[in-house]
């Protein structure tokens, strides 16, 4: 069992449609179960939903024409990229036409003076950091899963490198969008200001493909640090480990990247990773800038580490026992949910001010404390978001409301204290109750956008809210 689908009307496809979505992709329409299962899966507890069928797109022509022919129809549009989104944000919950953008993955340009690119939708973040590498240039957007910049685009990922270099709002400085009409615009260019009208660029970010089909992005680069340290630190306490990341980013240390694995989560990764770290709450640091600069930064953070109760720092200092620490970190969502395999997965994402993340975490894991399902506590604490990942037995609905009631608590906590429903996730299926209460009448606003700009609600329906 998981967590039910928000109803949608589904209509059968009309007369003709597949031969003329043939005529525009060929042997890429693919309409066997296989492929819709792929397609209408989710990362998470969600149960599946199958398009009526997926087409491979090469080019953003070819979008746009798929784009006329559905409107034309009256057939639902889902824009797909990696499907490793974890709120069904790419569920064809009434069929239609899944638009599959992964072979659109070339890199268009790259303007090293001017630190930045512009990609396909499908280019991976992986693909685009290696190609990046010999020019002295990284993309720092890490959300842990191997992405397509298109779908973290339009999710507005974020990650393990968002305490120093933001998000994907801040990353992406022009997109290239087919619009529900078919029309194909750039919603800005390449200079790094500009007060040209309505801000398109940010409306698209974040907006799961309602409003649109992003194809090309422009991206914000940065240059490789000329060194980079990481370092891991346990704590006897959950607070010390909070504090010592509050303290840091008070006092302005610019730490690269600081996550949080509570004490279960260190023992699911140990195990699953083949790690030997203690199993105690445990801090993971990552410092850029010079040797000199980076030095200061580690000195500063031991001090305050030690006075909140930490360990000695653990070094990875060589790229490849950086790489596999890092490695680690990405895959405790797995580690979390392989204590018991075959269980559903179930990760949280609230946001909170920094000045309340303690408070928050400690309260949390006392819940945690009380309930049957297992759990695990990680997050990219020093922007003050954190996840809860839950290992629910599929064979016990009875688990999957006790995690339901266990997470509407953790989000009416959040938003008590000024944060958010969803740090980096998106609204999808799961919280579109919860963003109306985040929100409140600001999501009639979006529903009016919504309805000007796609008034027949063929992209992507029935994700973050019900019109």
């Amino acid at each position: 069992m998981s967590a039910p689908i928000i109803p949608c009307d589904r209509k059968p496809l009309p007369p003709g449609f597949l031969d003329e979505v043939r005529a525009v992709v060929g042997e890429r329409l693919q309409t066997g179960e296989a492929i819709r299962l792929q397609h209408g899966s989710s990362e998470t507890h969600f149960d599946p939903v199958l398009p009526d069928a997926v087409a491979f797109v090469r080019s953003t022509e070819e979008v746009a024409a798929l784009v006329k022919i559905c409107v034309a129809g009256g057939v639902p549009i889902v824009a797909f990229g990696a499907g490793t989104s974890l709120e069904g944000n790419i569920t064809p919950v009434r069929g239609g036409l899944t638009i599959d953008l992964g072979e659109m993955n070339a890199i268009i340009e790259v303007n090293q003076e001017d630190f930045d690119c512009t990609v396909q939708a499908g280019v991976r973040r992986e693909q685009l950091n290696e190609y990046l590498r010999d020019q002295g240039l990284f993309f720092p957007i890490d959300p842990g899963a191997n992405a397509t910049i298109g779908g973290m685009a339009s999710t507005r990922a974020s990650g393990t490198n968002a305490v120093r270099y933001g998000t994907m709002r801040e990353a992406i400085l022009s997109l290239r969008v087919v619009t529900p009409e078919g029309k194909i615009i750039r919603t800005a260019r390449r200079a790094r200001k500009s007060a040209a009208g309505y801000d398109l660029t940010r409306l698209m970010i974040g907006a799961e493909g309602t409003l649109g089909i992003i194809t090309e992005i422009t991206l914000r680069l940065h240059g490789i640090p000329e060194a980079i340290s990481s370092a891991v630190c346990s704590f006897e306490t959950l607070k010390g480990a909070v504090d010592t990341v509050v303290q840091s980013i008070q006092i302005g240390v610019p730490v690269a990247r600081i996550e949080i694995l509570d004490d279960m989560q260190m023992k699911a990764s140990n195990a699953y990773s083949k790690l030997d770290y203690p199993e105690l709450t445990t801090l993971m640091f990552e410092f850029h800038g010079s040797e000199r600069y980076v030095q200061e930064q580690v000195e500063t953070v031991k001090e305050i580490a030690g006075y909140n109760g930490g360990s000695e720092f653990r070094w990875s200092n060589l790229p490849e026992e950086r790489n596999r620490l890092w490695k680690a970190r990405h895959e405790a969502y797995y580690a979390s949910i392989n204590q018991r395999p075959g269980s559903l997965g179930w990760s949280t994402d609230v946001c909170v001010p920094i000045s309340r993340l303690a408070e928050c975490i400690v309260e949390t894991k006392a819940d945690l404390a009380q309930a049957s399902v297992p759990s695990t506590i990680v997050g990219h604490v020093g922007d003050g978001n954190f996840h809860v990942i839950f290992a629910i037995d599929p064979n016990r609905p009875e688990e999957m409301h006790e995690v339901e009631a266990i997470n509407d608590k953790l989000v009416a906590r959040a938003l008590a204290m000024d944060g958010t429903c969803t740090g980096e996730h998106g609204i999808g299926l799961g919280k579109q109750q919860f963003l109306v209460d985040e929100l409140g009448d600001a999501v009639d606003m979006m529903r009016l956008i919504k309805r000007a700009i796609d008034p027949q609600d063929l992209f992507n329906p029935g994700k973050i809210f019900q019109l």
